[in-house]
């Protein structure tokens, strides 16, 4: 082989190299970033208030953030994955994050084609919105297990309800309502025997720790 041959063979081989580290930098398995959570929130199965709770998830709870569309992320965790408002989020170092423009907050953006990582080339551009989502509610309600709002908790919003609490039956002692809500509380599945509360409640009577069911309005 000769001096040419073998110069030209190590050219491809040192470009084929290269290329792969590129495929490495850009493969979709990567599209994740650090996010804290920093409050006590839902998550959901779509990027809106209109869709179904599937999970809740605590402050502080480190998650990763795999993609963002209008003001939803949606995060990966321990339990059920899905989408929280952006407004709940800090990005890597407690940043906060730009609510109207979320994936910029975690070095990427959405366009038709899925989620895609800014690398610092160039400027990066805004992130292009799929469809329109409606605006997240910040009203909420949360339960406690203890009296005067301590200890364990889970938030729920207007339009969330739960026929069986399951972990959480019998367990709520306290209602937290500052938005005056309209509380449906429920000593059995299914919302039966109920009573409804407007305000907070630092105890709950002869109703504590016998809640198995919720409606929010």
């Amino acid at each position: 082989m000769n001096r040419h041959t073998r110069r030209m063979l190590l050219n491809i081989a040192t470009g084929v190299a290269v290329a792969a580290t590129a495929v490495v930098v850009f493969l979709p398995a990567a599209n994740a970033a650090p996010g804290t959570i920093t409050s006590n929130v839902n998550v959901r199965s779509g990027p809106g208030t209109n869709y179904a709770v599937v999970d809740t998830v605590r402050r502080g709870t480190q998650v990763d953030v795999q993609q963002c569309q209008g003001s939803w992320c949606y995060i990966a965790k321990p339990g059920r994955d899905g989408w929280v408002s952006s407004t709940y989020l800090t990005a890597a170092g407690g940043a906060p994050v730009n609510p109207q423009q979320p994936g910029i907050s975690f070095g990427f953006s959405t366009g038709p084609n899925g989620p895609s990582f800014n690398i610092g080339v160039g400027q990066p551009q805004p992130p292009v919105v799929v469809r329109p989502v409606p605006e997240p509610s910040y009203a909420e309600v949360c339960f406690y297990d203890r009296t005067r709002f301590r200890g364990d908790s889970f938030c729920m919003e207007p339009g969330d309800s739960v026929r069986n609490l399951s972990d959480w039956a019998d367990r709520i002692s306290s209602i937290d309502n500052a938005d005056g809500l309209s509380v449906q509380v429920c000593s059995e599945s299914n919302y039966r025997n109920c009573r409804t509360y407007t305000t907070s409640a630092s105890s709950l009577g002869d109703f504590d720790d016998y809640i198995v069911s919720i409606r929010v309005r």
